[in-house]
């Protein structure tokens, strides 16, 4: 399709299949951070479509206990979507219908994670090497439920099978509602810049709304997101870590074109506390306590930003500090172990 020139304080409310969000802004699934605490954080500050932590279908199948947890929903959540990840479109189709009386308002497939453990097992973003059984898993899922069905893609599982586009025809074709893609493949995991001009290629191939991700950290970020691509949504994920404001933030610039004021360091503290309690009552002490180590190093990392912006006299968060990557490493072996309990 034609792309119409689009800016970020023109665009309307998200709307996927029968589901109207408030606003275009989404918050991303993310194993081992989006979960509820954070979620309703989230929510708060004015996402408008709020993404839980992927379930492997397998696990629910087998009635895995950890599953539970990871698709419970609070009420003040919606519209809430949650994410199947798998690569077996009998099982997915079958998970899908079990699970379409629980109070999500979207059911979403992943076909970006790029965790060896998930790839390794055909599923995640490996998914994108296989069109043939994109098709056969996202049928299966359509077919099986009546809520509106998305997926979450990658550019490509490499440079040289970038084939985003092909794979966006296909979920269009088989009934998908609406297409969230990463522009980085599976090979750059996180690293590198991402690239929205495929982004605008999908937007263009498709009439159905596709969500823009990747490197959106701010309003004029987001901005430059939306006119390069034309996409009908925002997709934030790592940008939101530390920094449940970016939503708000948002929000004002396309509400009134100003800037929001940065969050305090009152503010910040405030927030960690309060999330820190949250964990504690959704979780318990030790678990939540540990857990909400990781979402510690990412509210101070984006506070020492925030410090060297005001002195400085610009702001802009691009990537968090080493210190708080190195961290964000540390946490991914005890992460998966948490997300991914099954054996699949």
């Amino acid at each position: 399709m034609e792309n119409k020139k689009r800016t970020l304080q023109k665009m309307p409310p998200l709307k996927i299949g029968n589901v109207e969000m408030p606003n275009p802004l989404v918050l991303a699934p993310m194993a081992g951070v989006t979960d509820l605490p954070f979620r309703v954080l989230c929510k708060e500050q004015g996402a408008g479509l709020i993404c839980m932590e992927m379930v492997s279908a397998k696990a629910i199948l087998y009635k895995n206990k950890n599953t539970e947890d990871l698709m419970t929903i609070d009420p003040g959540e919606h519209p809430v979507s949650l994410q199947l990840f798998g690569s077996d479109p009998e099982i997915l189709g079958q998970i899908a219908a079990q699970i379409e009386e629980r109070p999500f308002d979207i059911l979403d497939f992943n076909m970006g994670c790029p965790v060896p453990k998930v790839v390794n097992n055909g599923e995640g973003s490996a998914l994108m090497k296989d069109p043939h059984l994109v098709r056969e898993i996202v049928t299966s899922m359509v077919k099986a439920v009546k809520k509106p069905v998305t997926v979450k893609i990658r550019k490509g599982f490499n440079e040289e099978s970038a084939n985003a586009v092909e794979i966006a025809k296909i979920l269009e074709d088989c009934g998908v509602a609406a297409i969230a893609v990463h522009g980085r493949t599976r090979a750059q995991f996180y690293s590198g810049k991402a690239d929205w001009d495929i982004i605008r290629q999908v937007k263009e191939a498709v009439s159905i709304p596709v969500i823009g991700n990747g490197d959106v950290t701010d309003a004029a970020s987001a901005e430059a997101l939306v006119e390069q691509t034309g996409c009908d949504g925002i997709m934030i994920g790592r940008g939101a870590e530390g920094n449940p404001w970016i939503f708000k933030q948002i929000l004002q610039y396309m509400e009134t074109g100003e800037t929001l004021a940065r969050p305090t360091q009152h503010e910040v503290k405030e927030m960690m506390l309060r999330h820190a309690r949250m964990q504690v009552e959704y979780k318990g002490g030790a678990i939540g306590i540990r857990e909400m180590r990781k979402h510690v190093a990412w509210y101070t990392a984006v506070q020492s930003v925030l410090i060297q912006g005001r002195q400085g006299g610009t702001y802009r968060v691009l990537h968090l500090p080493h210190h708080a990557q190195r961290h964000r490493q540390r946490q991914d072996q005890g992460r998966r172990a948490a997300v991914f309990p099954c054996a699949f």
